[in-house]
């Protein structure tokens, strides 16, 4: 049982991270500052920076939504560039390093736009799999934590070695991590050469890289057959940054500038939408919201709604209920959307009992 710090309600769907439920978080700016200081702890026992450094007159990054500016030596939010002498220096992340991990996955496999996905038809083939060790959002459930482990002292990959690991074998690739979006320019790099090579090129994203970057991944995945899958985790701007350490504004106008290429190939969709059903707090009224932008643009567009297995710093929630879920996708349906589905329905309920 978890306590909200602020109306004093007492729940298991109140996680003790946060100290705050869903609607003191959304209606009560003072709730943030709790979740500022357990988020700061947490990212000081892995070496990261506890925030986006905005120093006056520091060396600015463009490469995602944070546009950190560093002062001499300091390192910005992802962990992968600093300042030195006045010029930004890329740890990782570059055509020539990139920090991630990779392996081949048996198609069908089980990406969250697999169900709409080119892959989902080659079997005998598979996808290589590409899980990137930095991340620009900071979220406190995160599924992939041990991203943070990773570090860019240790060994680098470039882009051509990790197109090569795709061999004969491959029919697409998927960026994930973590997330690309802080090592676009190596993602880039490595995907012109899969292009040529005949693979989809796939991208599982919080959306929260350059849009000039972003259009360079729509184009390659349009052209391949490939997937752009936007992880849209809140609507709320409070309840987002309490739960990712980020606004959501770049994911937004991101996916819009995205979704509106797709209608230039509706199969396989080139976009994709998903949400994680955290209990308590990724609600009905959340995913109404999130569904009525997506409508807006295109009632086409496959929205999955997956399930939430407690994890990393929101341990102590349960699995997304039954209810929870059908909650959330009969509000997705009645905003308009014709393809939504529960990404993975084997973790409802699990925990309530």
């Amino acid at each position: 049982m978890g306590t909200c710090l602020y109306c004093g309600r007492r729940d298991r769907l109140v996680a003790e991270v946060l100290g705050a439920c869903a609607d003191c978080i959304r209606s009560r700016p003072e709730a943030l500052a709790h979740v500022r200081e357990r988020r700061a702890q947490a990212r000081r026992e892995f070496g990261l920076p506890i925030a986006p450094p905005r120093t006056e007159g520091g060396v600015l990054c463009r490469i995602c939504a944070n546009e950190c500016r560093m002062g001499e030596g300091e390192r910005g939010f992802c962990g992968l560039r600093t300042a030195r002498g006045g010029r930004l220096v890329h740890l990782a992340g570059t055509p020539q390093a990139g920090l991630l991990q990779s392996y081949h996955d048996p198609l069908p496999t089980n990406c969250v736009a697999d169900p709409v996905c080119a892959g989902h038809s080659a079997r005998g083939r598979t996808n290589l799999a590409v899980f990137y060790g930095a991340c620009s959002f900071d979220c406190l459930y995160c599924q992939n934590w041990h991203f943070r482990q990773m570090s860019p002292s240790g060994r680098l990959t470039s882009a051509q070695d990790l197109a090569d690991r795709a061999g004969t074998r491959a029919a697409c690739v998927c960026y994930f991590g973590g997330d690309p979006a802080p090592q676009m320019p190596h993602a880039l790099a490595a995907s012109r050469i899969l292009a040529g090579r005949g693979l989809h090129i796939c991208w599982e994203t919080n959306g929260s890289m350059n849009p000039r970057l972003l259009r360079q991944a729509v184009q390659l995945s349009l052209a391949t057959g490939g997937t752009v899958k936007f992880d849209l985790k809140a609507w709320n701007p409070a309840l987002h940054l309490a739960l990712t350490g980020a606004d959501n504004r770049r994911t937004l106008d991101n996916f819009a500038q995205a979704a509106e290429r797709s209608r230039s190939r509706p199969e396989p969709p080139l976009v994709v939408a998903s949400t994680l059903l955290v209990p308590g707090y990724v609600d009905a009224q959340e995913v109404r919201a999130i569904a009525r932008f997506i409508a807006a643009i295109d009632r086409n567009i496959p929205y999955m709604l997956l399930a939430f297995a407690p994890a990393f710093l929101m341990h102590d929630l349960p699995c997304t209920s039954s209810a929870h879920a059908r909650e959330a996708l009969e509000a997705a349906q009645a905003e308009g959307l014709t393809r939504v589905r529960i990404g993975n329905p084997h973790l409802l309920d699990l925990g309530w009992f």
